[in-house]
């Protein structure tokens, strides 16, 4: 393999957002990985040891209000299926709590998938008027989380 077929390889991965690409040709293997970009946050970290709900079981009645209760609010969605966490690891403070105030980039809560810990953010601003999800329970993708009083 010569550096014009490293180069090629490098624009697929740029063309196709990959952050990772391995290939193997006989007897070579080449794995060509990218650098944090600034883009969405991803940590990986190992699995907290924590109650969760089997997936699929329904949430807990109280933790989901009616939206009318809440007029005027916008809900922070999941934007993906996984494993909804309010703190970063078991001995850590929530994130966010009802009452607390959220700029767009204020991180509100992880989101695992595949063992992988997404960081969610607000994107949007305002006050946090309701948690919608109980910690360690599943989330299906777009799921209101949180709503949120815009100010």
């Amino acid at each position: 393999m010569d550096i014009k077929e490293i180069h090629r390889l490098i624009e697929l991965m740029n063309e196709n957002d990959l952050l990772e690409l391995e290939l193997v040709e006989d007897s070579k293997k080449i794995r060509l990985k990218k650098k944090y970009d600034g883009g969405a946050r991803v940590i990986a970290a190992p699995m907290a040891a924590m109650p969760m709900q089997p997936l699929g079981a329904p949430a807990p009645a109280a933790a989901q209000p009616a939206a009318n209760a809440h007029a005027g609010t916008v809900p922070i969605k999941s934007p993906m299926v996984g494993t909804f966490y309010r703190a970063a690891n078991p001995e850590a403070a929530p994130f966010v709590e009802e009452g607390s105030r959220v700029s767009a980039d204020s991180p509100v809560c992880m989101v695992e998938a595949m063992k992988v810990f997404n960081e969610i953010r607000a994107e949007c601003e305002g006050t946090i008027v309701a948690v919608l999800v109980e910690n360690g329970q599943t989330v299906e993708y777009g799921q209101p989380m949180f709503l949120v009083k815009p100010e």
